[in-house]
């Protein structure tokens, strides 16, 4: 039924509206701004670098030749439509489901969720925790992230919290068919794993969702496009049948039959859910998509390409770890590899103290202690998991060249 959750949008009259708008530090005001605290996040979010690169991030497919093939940021786009569509139909906040929905992936690496995984391999062997892309984003929208202020000095995004727990929270495997908020106001900081907690909003939970309806039906047209499911067409026919012979193979009709389906067989009582055919459908979408295409072999030479990029770019940078000797090391590498050192350089100065903060107009928080080598590494992490994927390739073959 529409406008159903309009009793629990997050609007000033919502008892959780003082803690999904609540900011770390209050934003600057003015008196000209007809912006909402929602709206506001939304511009700092598209008007961030992270926000910027995700053009030239993979999604799924490894393809920066093929201007159809979708990336990373077209990903965020095509959440951020899903999600205004059932968040308007419900009732619901659509600003901070914007919001959610464009900053939603702000963490992920180059090389789409291979790249995320040969990260978190690092990160484990090295500092025993695991990379993910949900707590990048919120690390990056909290603290690499850097907008110029009213007065000139560079400072965090300082997002709404509402916002904030909608990154960290919309991993996009959704395994039971029921989703509802969580009550509890915690520290972000709590999360130590993808879908610890529930989002804090019912827009949260829109998000969460709309990721997985986006994903699945696209995945599908980008194989398609790209030959990889030749041989699996007829199967995929028969799957994508729902008893009507209207229902042609295309993403538009994925999409549609799931956001129906869902706005139609949601309440607050029920929580976010699908019917039980749609639910099983979904599951036997998402289990064709592994079996055929992200488990294909068409994809396993990118992967290990991927792995040896990542690898040299990581080794390189932390070769020159060497307490209080790193940043000489640094001042070396720039001489071999310039566009690597240079460009590491700068970024870690941006977060440490190298003593040079008022000259660079810098009122951030200060993040890595260079000489500490977890936070060195940490570092290292942060500034690979930024990179687009060209970037990260064309720093590889400055690695490897002479």
């Amino acid at each position: 039924m529409r406008n159903l959750f309009q009793n629990y949008a997050i609007r000033p009259n919502n008892p959780k509206w003082e803690n999904a708008t609540s900011r770390i530090v209050p934003l600057v005001s003015r008196n000209s701004d007809v912006r909402t605290a929602f709206d506001r996040d939304y511009n700092r979010i598209i008007h961030s670098n992270a926000y910027r690169r995700l053009k030239h991030k993979t999604q799924v497919f490894f393809s920066p030749e093929n201007d159809h093939i979708c990336t990373r940021n077209e990903h965020v786009t095509h959440v951020e439509s899903i999600s205004y569509t059932i968040a308007s139909y419900l009732g619901l906040n659509t600003e901070l489901t914007k919001a959610i929905a464009v900053a939603h992936d702000l963490g992920h690496s180059p090389f789409g969720h291979n790249g995320e995984k040969i990260l978190s391999q690092i990160s484990k062997n090295d500092l025993g925790i695991s990379f993910w892309h949900e707590k990048n984003g919120l690390d990056f929208v909290d603290f690499i992230e850097l907008l110029e202020s009213h007065d000139g000095y560079k400072q965090n995004l300082n997002l709404t919290y509402a916002i904030r727990d909608g990154i960290i929270s919309h991993c996009g495997e959704i395994n039971e068919n029921a989703l509802i908020p969580r009550d509890e106001f915690i520290d972000l900081k709590d999360y130590t794993y993808p879908s610890q907690y529930s989002p804090y909003t019912w827009e949260g939970c829109v998000v969460k969702i709309a990721d997985k309806i986006s994903y699945i039906g696209r995945d599908i047209e980008d194989a398609i496009t790209l030959g990889i499911l030749d041989n699996h067409l007829q199967e995929l026919y028969d799957l994508l049948n729902y008893n009507s012979s209207d229902k042609k193979l295309n993403n538009s009709n994925i999409i549609n039959f799931l956001v129906s389906d869902l706005c139609e067989n949601s309440s607050p009582e029920k929580g976010l859910c699908f019917s039980d055919e749609a639910f099983e459908l979904m599951n036997k979408i998402k289990d064709f998509n592994y079996k055929n295409i992200y488990f294909s072999n068409r994809m396993k030479p990118s992967m290990r390409f991927f792995d040896l990029v990542i690898h040299e770019v990581y080794n390189t940078l932390k070769n020159c770890y060497d307490s209080e000797n790193t940043l000489s090391n640094l001042e070396t590498l720039k001489k071999s590899y310039p566009k690597l050192g240079y460009g590491f350089y700068h970024f870690l100065e941006n977060y440490a103290d190298f003593g040079n903060r008022e000259t660079l107009k810098l009122k951030n928080n200060i993040v890595f202690d260079y000489q500490n080598e977890k936070d060195f590494t940490k570092s290292i992490l942060s500034y690979i998991s930024g990179m687009t994927d060209n970037f990260a390739i064309e720093i590889y073959n400055e690695i490897i060249g002479f």
